[in-house]
């Protein structure tokens, strides 16, 4: 059974319109799927053709991750907002902890940074400290 691609030159007929649907970053999007149920159900076997109670249950999975994928992304800008408002209150603040040597130390907040792995406050002295647990955070 021959299949084209759904990236093929064929398909690129539809970009006008593509442009307004928001594209996910796994490659696959309702465009590319239903550029593929249409290939399949033109290429399928006419004496033994496909129930479409499979093709709905395909269709109805896309949406669902598709929708679980929108939703992380919100969830993110979300937590990303938060950290951001949480960290403003930490700067000025004076904070204490002890390091993995037992060595202790204190200081005055200056920035903040927010990576992926969490945020680390920079103290006035130069000193980067992860926030989290051990943290003691006081006024100033």
């Amino acid at each position: 059974m021959n299949v084209t691609s759904a990236t093929d030159s064929t398909s690129k007929s539809s970009s006008s319109t593509s442009s307004t649907t928001p594209k996910s970053s796994t490659g696959v999007d309702y465009n590319t799927f239903l550029q593929l149920l249409i290939a399949e159900m033109k290429n399928q076997d006419p004496t033994n053709p496909m129930d479409t109670s499979q093709y709905m249950s395909q269709f109805a999975q896309l949406s669902s991750v598709e929708q679980a994928m929108q939703t992380n992304t919100k969830l993110d800008a979300l937590l990303s907002s938060q950290s951001l408002s949480q960290a403003d209150g930490l700067i000025g603040k004076t904070v204490s902890f002890t390091d993995a040597t037992g060595a202790s130390f204190s200081g005055k907040v200056a920035s903040i940074s927010i990576n992926s792995d969490g945020s680390v406050a920079t103290l006035e002295n130069g000193t980067k400290v992860a926030i989290g647990p051990g943290l003691t955070i006081s006024q100033s």
